[in-house]
């Protein structure tokens, strides 16, 4: 329990704020040596408390909602780690079964970031390794196979503690161990050490795309009012703000001062109400188009069907004035469950629940559709890859679209309920990994932070402070061409299952008895070793 318990608060460690990267698999491994020995029932227990310690205060930010949400989406994430200690106890009863383990722990981040619901992809082990020597391998196998890679080290790490440790207890008794002991040791520390091969070889020969062209673009960080974690209390003054900031860019381009750029990217909730229903909003909007000259990329909400609104990124070309001239757009494909729409809200109504009575939940009149978009979109002549906020974390989203050809990624964002929290450095981490994952210049524009331009290295080119109003303006590539990271990542789902079934099968069936923690066989018939008088 002790172990668990260290473990899992260190692997929270390892990402923001804090970013201890490097005790990552000594974490995992913690996990494997905790559950060593046990039975699959027993297991659970340390396994859960694994869990509790890391993604408690993971996403402690989200008390930032409330602290019940907090406790309910930590404590389901939790569980999905603490399935893992039976099913390594399980996979355990074989001698490969680092690899059958780090399968199992693929699967684990794969399922838990789609289901339920949408799923929480926060805290999968590929999204805590920006600036270290691991991130170069994010454009070769993907988020997923990062987090595999680094499972399968920490598991090859327990599985030499472990035989070493049987190894030294079978000799103090006097029985055989004929797989225990240095010699033992040899195979996963081996497969350590390929692995951090390939991973020096991924730092050294970085995947490189084609780059097609160059465009300039900018990216506008409009500020909160007030606190800044209520943009609903402030709605207007963020949109005023937003196209000042962008009337004032266009003046500086018609002085000389700055290149005009090929479009403006505005962050999500750039308007809190439908521009072509709020003739303020859309004079705003239309003002600030026309100024700049070029396509404005409104992060907007949008008026749905009865009952229903969109968070839509809208591509707003000059003279645009209502829903029909607006015809590129991309919809937000992952809206949160009970932040921005309440899962089966006609069912609880129908069996008489009174949502409005819960908190929060009345403040959730209707309910967010999610898009279907997996095209990117037309703006200047540039194929862009759009992502609004919590999109960032899944990998359809972004992998999607750079398959259907995007030479640039962007992600409109509103971080304001969370501004005083470390979600904000979490999800431009997140970010950041994107950038490296798919090859490709990646813009961001957030209402109050973080705003800035990524390389495709994951480097930050430019940053706007949080809780300022700035605008950023940035050439970039426009790059073609598909990573292998982002080809992988849309089996590695699918092949994390194929290894963790193929694990349990032989497990399974390993139904002699093995010296505890050296996955060695013994023949039940066979006497019993001598003890010493």
């Amino acid at each position: 329990m002790l172990v668990a318990l260290v473990s899992g608060g260190l692997l929270a460690a390892s990402f923001e704020p804090l970013t201890w990267w490097w005790v990552t698999p000594f974490c995992v491994a913690g996990l494997a040596v905790s559950v060593a020995g046990l039975t699959p029932r027993r297991a659970w227990w340390p396994a859960l408390v694994f869990a509790v310690a890391f993604y408690f205060p993971h996403i402690v930010w989200m008390r930032a909602v409330s602290t019940g949400a907090w406790l309910a989406l930590a404590g389901i994430e939790a569980l999905f780690y603490a399935a893992l200690g039976p099913v390594l106890v399980v996979l355990m009863r074989h001698r490969a079964w680092p690899l059958w383990g780090a399968g199992a722990w693929a699967l684990a981040e794969t399922v838990r970031s789609s289901w339920p619901f949408s799923g929480m992809p926060w805290g999968r082990l590929g999204f805590g390794v920006m600036d270290t020597p691991v991130a170069p391998a994010l454009a070769y196998v993907g988020a997923t196979g990062v987090g595999f890679g680094l499972a399968l080290a920490s598991f090859c790490l327990a599985a030499a503690l472990l035989r070493l440790r049987a190894g030294t207890r079978t000799t103090a008794t006097g029985a055989r161990a004929p797989a225990t002991g240095p010699r033992a040791v040899v195979a996963p520390l081996a497969t350590v050490v390929v692995l951090v091969a390939l991973t020096g070889l991924a730092a050294v020969f970085p995947v490189r795309l084609a780059v097609s062209g160059q465009a300039t673009v900018a990216a506008v960080q409009p500020d909160v009012p007030g606190a800044g974690n209520d943009i609903l209390a402030g709605f207007r003054e963020v949109t005023a703000s937003t196209v000042r900031e962008t009337v004032a860019l266009a003046a500086a381009v018609d002085a000389g001062q700055v290149p005009r750029p090929d479009l403006v990217l505005w962050p999500e909730n750039s308007t809190a109400v439908d521009p072509f229903a709020d003739a303020e909003t859309n004079a705003g909007i239309r003002r600030a188009s026309e100024a700049i000259g070029v396509p404005v990329v409104v992060g907007a909400i949008v008026d749905g069907g009865p009952g229903e609104v969109l968070n839509q990124g809208l591509v707003w070309e000059p003279g645009d004035r209502t829903a029909e001239d607006v015809t590129e757009r991309y919809t937000k494909r992952h809206p949160v469950p009970y932040g921005e729409y309440i899962p089966a809200r006609d069912l609880l109504e129908d069996l008489g629940v009174p949502i409005g009575n819960f908190g929060d939940l009345a403040l959730i009149p209707r309910d967010m559709v999610a898009g279907e978009r997996t095209t990117p979109l037309q703006v200047a002549g540039i194929a862009m890859a759009d992502a609004i906020c919590f999109d960032v974390g899944y990998d359809d989203v972004l992998h999607d679209q750079v398959l259907g050809g995007a030479e640039l990624l962007a992600v409109q964002t509103s971080n304001a309920t969370f501004i005083a929290t470390d979600q904000v450095d979490q999800q431009f981490a997140i970010t950041r990994a994107r950038a490296v994952e798919a090859g490709r210049w990646l813009v961001v524009a957030s209402t109050n932070g973080i705003t800035g331009v990524i390389a495709p290295d994951g480097s930050v080119v430019a940053e706007v402070p949080r809780r300022s109003t700035a605008t950023l303006l940035e050439e970039v590539d426009l790059v073609e061409g598909v990573t292998p990271g982002v080809r992988v990542g849309r089996y590695a789902g699918w092949g994390a299952l194929a290894l963790t079934a193929a694990g349990l099968a032989l497990g399974l069936r390993a139904g002699r008895r093995r010296v505890p923690g050296t996955m060695e066989e013994h023949d039940p018939t066979s006497p019993a070793p001598p003890h010493p008088s």
